[in-house]
């Protein structure tokens, strides 16, 4: 399975056997090949709100754009807010391409997952062919039922309620750590 971490492969160029005093030493020389990024899926963070200007101004929002920045060294990570439900859901049926937008929405009565089991989440989508993955942070009353009925995944933060801005930072954060799962790197320790 291609690893989209190893971003430089080494190489074996040359390799040359040296003695000195009954010692025998091996030397190996590497260069690296750099094979660039190549993106299997797009991911968008979404937001329903009505006030995106005063969302983009809230501090919580250099995190969310920090993290979206770091997962984008592993798949291609957006931000985008709608004014409401509508919009989400018309913009997910223009943008299916060869495979349907899958939809992950953010809901108290989700799941809860462990960070690993959002990784591997995520990897099954990209695994399956999913070139677009939308996880969406709702309204303030709840999604509707149309919208849950076309959700791949109702998913929980947990039982307590966040603000919109705080929200995201921690979806984006969940985001990062999954795409770090799935590439081996240590920033998620497992605890």
């Amino acid at each position: 399975m291609f690893s989209k971490e190893l971003l430089a492969l080494p190489v074996r160029l040359a390799s040359a056997k040296a003695s000195t005093k009954n010692r025998i030493f091996t030397f190996e020389i590497c260069a690296f090949v750099n094979i660039g990024f190549i993106s299997l899926m797009k991911i968008t963070l979404a937001c329903i709100t009505a006030a995106e200007r005063r969302l983009r101004a809230e501090p919580a929002f250099a995190l969310t754009a920090d993290y979206l920045a770091r997962a984008s060294h592993y798949e291609s990570a957006a931000f985008e807010a709608f004014p409401d439900e509508a919009a989400l859901l018309s913009a997910i049926e223009r943008r299916s391409g060869r495979s349907p937008v899958a939809l992950i929405l953010l809901d108290s009565r989700g799941t809860l997952l462990r960070s690993q089991d959002f990784a591997v989440t995520l990897g099954s989508l990209r695994d399956s062919g999913r070139q677009h993955v939308i996880a969406a942070i709702g309204p303030a009353d709840g999604w509707s039922a149309a919208a849950r009925a076309r959700a791949d995944l109702l998913l929980s933060l947990g039982r307590i309620t966040l603000p919109h801005a705080l929200a995201q930072t921690v979806l984006a954060e969940q985001i990062y750590r999954a795409l770090t799962i799935l590439a081996g790197h240590p920033y998620h320790c497992g605890h």
